[in-house]
């Protein structure tokens, strides 16, 4: 008999239970993924992703007392389950410092069921969800706008290629678009990000995007 293959393993936190009600509703409904634990605040987050063993957290940005900002943060830096931001709106401030905090990508709260799911998958095996023309509207607002200056970045330990392939991920390119921007097959791509990611101990590709910007490589408004 063919084991099932293991269901991801999702907690919900959002200040709004009728939010966590559909959310449970969607994930119930999904072959493999299941909710391990609901949070009505960033606090709550926190203890819960310690407690139950989560793969992915479905993080709402804005609740009282520690927001999703904080809670990711805390989440990320004690090794915690990957997290995939919820917001209202696209342009949210919010939302860039929860990149910077460590999010693995942020979605719209009313984003259809199947692209949830298809982000969840995505986010737990290890990849990042980068909304191209959202995430980057987002940098060019808020790179530079009140964050505290980001420690220096030597690109110069890139080569030639890598530091273009850096650029194209950062115009929100897929690895399939860049493999045919730049005449090499998505394999060489991945290679190539995959070796940016560990020259700046970045943790996706998100990170690697935010890099981007605020070394100065792609500059607000140039894409």
């Amino acid at each position: 008999m063919t084991t099932p293959p293991a269901r991801i393993r999702v907690l919900l936190a959002d200040d709004q239970a009728l939010v966590r009600t559909g959310f449970r509703m969607i994930l119930d409904n999904s072959p493999d993924a299941v909710v391990v634990g609901e949070a009505g605040d960033g606090a709550e987050a926190v203890a819960l992703a310690a407690e139950v063993d989560a793969d992915v957290v479905l993080m709402d940005i804005r609740m009282p007392g520690t927001d999703g900002v904080d809670a990711t943060r805390l989440i990320r830096a004690a090794g915690g389950p990957r997290v995939l931001v919820l917001t209202t709106f696209d342009l949210d401030e919010y939302v860039y410092a929860a990149l910077r905090a460590g999010a693995s990508g942020f979605l719209l709260k009313d984003t259809l069921a199947p692209d949830l799911l298809s982000a969840i998958r995505v986010v737990a095996a290890g990849e990042a969800i980068v909304a191209p023309t959202v995430t980057r509207r987002l940098l060019e607002r808020y790179v530079g706008t009140g964050e505290p200056a980001p420690p220096p970045v030597d690109l110069d330990v890139l080569t030639d290629r890598e530091r273009e392939v850096l650029g194209l991920v950062a115009r929100g390119l897929s690895n399939a678009e860049i493999a045919a921007r730049i005449y090499v097959s998505e394999g060489t791509v991945k290679t190539h990000v995959s070796r940016i990611l560990g020259k700046f101990g970045l943790r996706d590709r998100v990170q690697a995007v935010v890099l981007a910007y605020e070394s100065g490589l792609v500059r607000a408004g140039s894409v």
